[in-house]
């Protein structure tokens, strides 16, 4: 019988992330997904998933809501349920513990991170390697959950991140290959994280991604942090607000104090309204 686990984001990419993640540690996974808690929910019904990875501010259904609603029914109650989530201060964590919560992981996560976290609940659940499953994977998942040490080369290692072209001199691209420019863009943006917003001059803006420069704060952006980014034109009229996370960041100048940051946000929305708003205000 496969393990099933139920990965509930609405970002694609932390859905993503944690199923690849996942595969190396459970070799008979069986791996559902949902964008909000509402959906979740009837995945719950009709996959009856063993162990729940959940974030907490979703649209639709919160995660604290899906959790309320899994401990109100006594058929799911007892599944376990790890939050994961950018918001990380104690009071935060200690009232999602008390809501009922069994662990919590933060964002940006490690691989490591995320498995310490998911092996604590393996073991609750008394889960075992099939002995079916391929040599390799059956060796890497068994030294992993008896605690056995674990080679470097079965570290799992984060994905690399491509330049965002804030770093070295990205090279030409051919003429025709060009895609339209977006230096004509001459709004703004606001970047909406959890627990604080920053003002973004916009640099370049794609239907992909926003490059621009904001004020170096006491609280500084992170790799994967998820951000809604609201995209204002020239005049301040409102275009879209577009669900995004953070894929670089680095100093404005060769400085320890630089005052400035330049942020890559990409892109995770599909909504086409969204995009046919901006796509009329790059072309202008």
């Amino acid at each position: 019988m496969p393990f099933k686990v139920l990965v509930v984001d609405d970002a694609s990419f932390v859905r993503d992330t944690i199923k690849r993640h996942l595969r190396p540690l459970i070799p008979d996974l069986e791996v559902h997904e949902a964008p909000d808690g509402r959906r979740a929910c009837s995945l719950v019904k009709t996959k009856q998933p063993q162990l729940i990875l959940s974030d907490w501010e979703m649209p639709e259904m919160s995660g604290a809501q899906f959790l309320q609603w899994l401990r109100s029914e006594d058929a799911y109650k007892n599944i376990p349920f790890i939050m994961v989530s950018s918001r990380g201060d104690r009071e935060y964590v200690v009232a999602a513990i008390k809501a009922g919560v069994n662990d919590y992981l933060s964002k940006p996560f490690t691989p490591d991170e995320l498995h310490k976290k998911v092996i604590k609940q393996l073991k609750r659940l008394g889960y075992r390697p099939p002995k079916k499953a391929q040599a390799a994977s059956m060796q890497s998942s068994a030294d992993i959950l008896t605690g056995s040490a674990v080679s470097a080369k079965q570290v799992i290692k984060p994905r690399a991140i491509k330049d965002a072209g804030f770093g070295k001199a990205a090279e030409k691209a051919p003429a025709k290959a060009a895609s339209p420019k977006s230096s004509t863009f001459s709004g703004s943006a606001v970047l909406r994280f959890a627990k604080y917003s920053l003002n973004c001059e916009v640099r370049e803006l794609s239907l992909q991604a926003i490059n621009g420069l904001v004020e170096r704060k006491e609280i500084i952006p992170a790799l994967f942090d998820q951000v809604s980014v609201d995209i204002s034109d020239a005049d301040g009229n409102a275009l879209a607000r577009v669900n995004a996370y953070v894929h670089a960041i680095i100093a404005a100048e060769n400085r320890p104090d630089a005052e400035k940051l330049k942020l890559t946000v990409r892109f995770v929305d599909n909504d086409a309204e969204k995009f046919e708003a901006l796509s009329k205000a790059i072309a202008l």
